[in-house]
């Protein structure tokens, strides 16, 4: 496919350097339409190749456009987190190895004038986080004057993560006759559909199997557990047989990720902790080590979920579960990638249960029943449970009414039958005020 399209020769090597011999499926869909110029949204299961299928028609653009650029960059990748930055701009600059063009990364964390001095050199592609793109636009470190790509990656991530305002910012920062590629490994957020409406142009759609599909290649399983101690004695019993080369356990807080590492480097384990409060400095040193094989073990927050783009991590480990089949999807989808198989675990107790069971009818997919040889669970699934699987609960009690209850105490009662001691007084009666006192009865 790729030599029907006359890609330019300089572009051509670096694909050949690369072994990049033949296209995923969303790549030989992507890479046409995007030459032709119009606005996308692309929708396909993560590690399907997203990435170089809008790279590659973007550094082919730049290659054979004649336009001149006098500030500015010509493409700009917008990503909502630094470690997605990351991964974009090394296979960037894996395709520009044999061009002229530059390519830098502008994301929170790092030292603002140093990133005001890489805008100096003009570089034609900007790989950045939303926030801190913004703070550069609005004190005129850089003009988006020239763009002429604009590709929103994780579109739907970044609505969730808050940055819908900062991107309709920067996005008015840049000329309308701009191409818009918008990317996600899902594309059905509430906010998504408004969005695209307002900045793309009769955009074409492009989805790769659906939305909610799992990815094909891994297998998935559930181990029930009995609360927080059995998931501690689950992990650190899956982990200590061993057989697995690189492993995630995502906690979805960050105290828990830094739990669980503490807990597997007690035990021994080469293990280290990744979570968003981390400095960029750390967090990237984090990541080399876990990719040069230094680490076997990372145990993360839902920071990992999208953006880590590491070979060969033959076990995903939900130690705590996701609160939706979205964010279950990325997360499994660091194993798996680019074809190859593996290996995605979820520890469920019973508070768990009708989460996992939504996890399922949602992706519709059927979780395979795990356990460990001494560390079964007692609970075993709910007595009673509705036709869609979830846990049935008991009918609540009705509470009695207010006015019932204040009868049937005990004090009310006690006099019940005996005459009332206050003298009765004949309704016919008048009192003119010249009738005697009444005399109290006296007290016994």
């Amino acid at each position: 496919m790729l030599e029907e399209l006359q890609l330019d020769r300089r572009l051509q090597l670096a694909l050949d350097a690369l072994s990049f011999d033949s296209t995923t499926e969303v790549q030989s869909q992507v890479i046409p339409a995007a030459l032709a110029g119009g606005d996308l949204v692309v929708s396909a299961e993560t590690g399907s190749g997203k990435t170089l299928a809008y790279l590659v028609p973007t550094v082919q653009r730049l290659l054979a456009s004649d336009a001149p650029r006098e500030y500015g960059p010509a493409a700009l990748v917008l990503v909502p987190t630094r470690e997605l930055a990351r991964q974009v701009l090394k296979h960037c600059r894996a395709l520009l190895a044999k061009t002229p063009l530059q390519v830098y990364g502008i994301t929170g964390g790092a030292d603002f004038r140093y990133q005001e001095s890489l805008f100096r050199k003009n570089p034609e592609i900007i790989v950045a986080t939303p926030g801190r793109l913004l703070e550069h636009c609005e004190r005129k470190s850089t003009s988006l004057a020239e763009l002429q790509v604009l590709v929103l990656d994780e579109a739907d991530r970044m609505l969730d993560m808050g940055f819908r305002d900062d991107v309709l910012k920067i996005i008015g920062y840049s000329p309308d006759s701009r191409q818009v590629i918008m990317v996600s490994a899902t594309l059905n957020h509430r906010e998504l559909g408004a969005i695209s409406r307002s900045l793309l142009k009769t955009p074409q759609t492009i989805a790769v199997g659906t939305a909610r599909e799992p990815h094909s290649t891994i297998d998935h399983q559930v181990m029930l557990a009995d609360g927080q101690e059995h998931k501690d004695k689950l992990l650190f019993a899956l982990l200590e047989q061993g057989g697995y080369g690189r492993v995630l356990v995502f906690g979805n807080k960050r105290s828990t990720a830094i739990r669980l590492a503490g807990l597997l480097k007690y035990h021994k384990l080469r293990c280290a902790c990744l979570h968003g409060e981390m400095s960029t400095e750390d967090r990237r040193q984090v990541i080399t080590r876990f990719n040069d094989g230094k680490l076997s073990i990372l145990c993360a927050s839902d920071v990992a979920a999208r953006g880590i783009d590491i070979k060969d991590i033959d076990l995903v480990i939900n130690y705590d579960l996701p609160h939706s089949g979205d964010d279950y999807l990325h997360r499994t989808g660091r194993t798996g990638r680019a074809g190859a198989s593996g290996l995605a675990l979820s520890l469920v107790t019973a508070t768990d249960w009708n989460l996992m069971i939504s996890i399922e009818r949602y992706l519709k997919l059927d979780f395979q029943r795990r356990s460990l040889p001494g560390l079964k669970a007692r609970f075993n699934g709910p007595k009673k449970q509705k036709a869609s699987g979830k846990a049935a609960g008991s009918k609540k009690k009705v509470p009695k009414p207010a006015a019932a209850k204040s009868k049937s105490r005990k004090r009310n009662q006690k006099n019940v039958g005996k005459p009332s001691a206050r003298v009765k007084r004949d309704p016919a009666e008048k009192n003119d005020g010249f009738a005697p006192l009444m005399k109290k009865k006296p007290r016994p």
